[in-house]
């Protein structure tokens, strides 16, 4: 298994366990209401948030582990040239290389 792999794997482990704290949070909903749990509300509408967050980053670390295991981890899905290690070291989830990222940057 590269290193890759075993860094994906590891991040996917620490983000689901992220997650079953934010569903655990969750199962306690606050009163909603004029003047009762107005803070509480708010941590509970913010732990909703984190979960959808954690359940996108779930996926995007399953495709890549994908793409890992079938060989297309670290090869730009815009180009086709391989990522520099170093941007995939910084940021493993990158599935485009520097020069493709900054482009979808300049037009989005």
């Amino acid at each position: 298994m590269s290193d890759a792999v075993k860094r994906l794997q590891a991040e996917l482990e620490e983000t689901l366990a992220d997650l079953k704290a934010v569903e655990a949070q969750l199962e306690e909903r606050p009163e909603f209401g004029l003047g009762t749990g107005s803070t509480g509300a708010f941590t509970w509408e913010m732990a909703l948030a984190r979960k959808e967050q954690l359940e996108e980053k779930i996926e995007t670390l399953r495709e890549l582990i994908a793409r890992a295991e079938a060989g297309t981890y670290g090869i730009c899905e815009t180009c086709g040239k391989p990522i520099d290690p170093e941007r995939l070291e910084a940021v493993p989830t990158a599935t485009q290389c520097i020069d493709c990222a900054r482009k979808h940057v300049r037009v989005a």
